[in-house]
């Protein structure tokens, strides 16, 4: 696959089929991701997958603590603040995929369920993990970054979809203890793996992208 029909091709897949992604198709992704750049070769990542019984046994945690309410505490924390415009990108976003949802979805009950599959991990039949450690700063942040794009492009070269979500690392403390992750790393982020499922609600829905002329500031050229 061509990298601009992998770039137009990915979107955030919020619902998967059952259907696993075997373990060599896995390791071949990694390993085409993991020539992604860092600063001066610090290649700062560590990555854990999860699937099977190890990824059900994490679903059913992060499903109870959100029936107790257990409140999210990310090892990387969000913005305390959202500058103005980007306040508003996000505010956009929950009003389209609603709409979108609701025009597809005319079941209330069913749009709750929805809402929640992001405790079910959107039913990926697996998740990788990135993390680094703790004494980083955000500079290696940043290569984690260029690792999980290269992951998501990898991914759409053998034909598995993705998606990267701040709620499959909302519970550090759940992942670390299932996944045996040393309390000396930070768990950044989690990309679920997998088949998309065309026909569900969830996967219906494209979020819009600024533009070039928009986003872009040309000088001297």
């Amino acid at each position: 696959m061509e990298v601009i029909d992998a770039l137009k091709r990915r979107f955030t897949v919020r619902a998967f089929k059952p259907d696993p992604v075997d373990r060599k198709t896995l390791e071949n992704i990694l390993e085409a991701a993991l020539k992604a750049p860092s600063w001066a070769n610090t290649q700062p990542w560590e990555i854990y997958v999860a699937g099977g019984g190890v990824l059900n046994k994490l679903r059913e945690a992060y499903v109870q603590n959100l029936k107790n309410c257990v409140q999210r505490s990310p090892d990387l924390a969000a913005p305390k603040q959202w500058p103005l415009a980007l306040q508003g990108r996000m505010e956009s976003l929950r009003a389209e995929r609603t709409t979108t949802l609701e025009r597809v979805c005319l079941d209330k009950t069913t749009l709750k369920d929805l809402s929640e599959m992001n405790y079910h991990f959107f039913y990926a039949p697996a998740v990788a993990y990135l993390c680094m450690d703790r004494t980083l700063t955000p500079w290696s942040v940043f290569d984690l970054g260029l690792l999980a794009q290269s992951i998501m492009l990898a991914a759409q070269n053998y034909g598995v979809d993705s998606a990267t979500a701040v709620t499959l690392a909302a519970h550090p403390d759940l992942v670390r203890q299932e996944l045996k992750i040393p309390d000396d790393l930070s768990i950044i982020i989690g990309i679920a793996l997998g088949y998309a499922d065309p026909g569900h609600p969830q996967n219906q829905f494209r979020s819009s992208r600024r533009t070039v002329q928009d986003a872009v500031t040309f000088l001297g050229i």
